[in-house]
């Protein structure tokens, strides 16, 4: 059949509005696709280890787990990140090393050696700061309340701080702190390490630029095993909690004890909203997780959650709190408003610690 002029012309316009509308459609697809991603990043990831796997990647846009990070080694705990959010650094337990991971491919970069049993990591700038518990004997510590034995043939080893240049790639130095260090913070100006010493009750303050000993606080007559330690936001004060006097102690910004607050059974993770108005602690044995005025030290809430919670973070919007729980394979969601459990989010494998990039107020990170 033969085309006339106008007929042709109008098959051409019709197939170019096709081909118009197919372009339209997959740039609109590609830029839907380009948007998801990035409302993904802007919410950020959340990172969380397990004792008995790797690290669990969270989606914050999405709360569900997206990734798993091999460490390729066991025992991972402590865990923090870069500032610029590349780098993820996690303790290592039983080849005595940190494990440097890249974010965005998962790939390990590198394991560099830091001394026996590492556990808390902090990073400031090229530097990360790992405490050790070199004098551990593993198993179940001993009851709340109850003596602990002491070994006279046994001397408590020192622990070791070790100080890691992330850019030449290796332990660089040590600080010397207590038998079994756990939590590291730095102080408000950053010239200072604050650490807590389970196995002889104290919480010690260092100079970082030359690991001299500036100060120890004794804790025994409060309450045993310190092991959270955390700075307010305005730097005035610095708590910390003592897993076995069911308390945590408020120093100033001296260092200088001035109060005692009960807490709820076994406590660990504790932090400040960024406000610096409410203070959260994790109390492991009574399940909750409590909050305090930060002005009164008066309880305003237990939040219930699940077994072996240590940790927990902030999201980087502050509208939701992150709680690991390990006996319970779960990250628990709460809402920071409503102070009310919203979510479960399954991570098996005994889930330790938690940290996220932005980097948001919690029991590990501050923001």
């Amino acid at each position: 059949m033969k085309l006339t002029p106008a007929f042709g012309k109008t098959r051409a316009s019709l197939l170019l509005l096709a081909l118009i509308t197919g372009i339209v459609g997959c740039s609109k697809e590609k830029t839907d696709d380009s948007q998801a991603v990035a409302e993904s990043k802007s919410a950020g990831f959340a990172y969380v280890t397990s004792q008995d796997a790797g690290v669990s990647v969270i989606d914050l846009a999405t709360m569900e787990v997206v990734k798993q990070f091999d460490v390729k080694a066991a025992g991972p705990r402590g865990l923090s990140l870069t500032d610029d959010g590349k780098k993820l650094i996690v303790a290592t337990r039983e080849n005595e090393s940190i494990s440097v991971i890249d974010t965005a491919t998962g790939e390990v970069l590198q394991q560099i050696p830091v001394g026996k049993n590492p556990e808390f990591v902090r990073v400031s700038g090229n530097f990360a700061y790992i405490s050790s518990e070199p004098s551990a004997k593993g198993g179940p510590p001993p009851k709340p309340g109850a003596e602990e034995e002491d070994d006279d043939d046994e001397e408590k080893i020192p622990a070791k701080i070790a100080v890691v240049d992330l850019a030449a790639g290796k332990k660089v130095r040590e600080i010397t702190g207590g038998p079994e260090t756990e939590g590291i913070e730095f102080s408000a100006d950053g010239s200072k390490l604050v650490i807590t010493n389970e196995a002889d009750n104290t919480v010690t303050v260092h100079d970082i630029a030359s690991g001299d000993l500036l100060k120890t606080i004794h804790t025994h007559e409060q309450g045993d095993r310190p092991r959270g330690i955390k700075v307010s936001p305005d730097g005035n004060n610095y708590l910390a909690t003592l897993e076995y006097g069911n308390k945590f102690i408020v120093l100033d910004k001296d260092f200088n004890l001035v109060r005692t607050v009960e807490t709820g059974q076994t406590p660990y993770g504790i932090a400040y909203d960024r406000s610096g108005e409410r203070i959260f602690v994790a109390t492991n044995k009574d399940k909750v997780l409590q909050v305090f005025n930060a002005k009164t030290y008066e309880k305003v809430k237990d939040i219930p959650t699940g077994n072996r919670c240590w940790h927990f973070t902030f999201t980087p919007d502050d509208k939701q709190i992150l709680l690991a729980c390990g006996k319970s394979d779960a990250v628990f969601v709460i809402d920071a408003e409503k102070l009310e459990v919203t979510k479960q989010i399954e991570v098996k494998n005994m889930p330790w610690g938690i940290v996220t990039y932005p980097k948001a107020m919690g029991s590990i990170e501050s923001k």
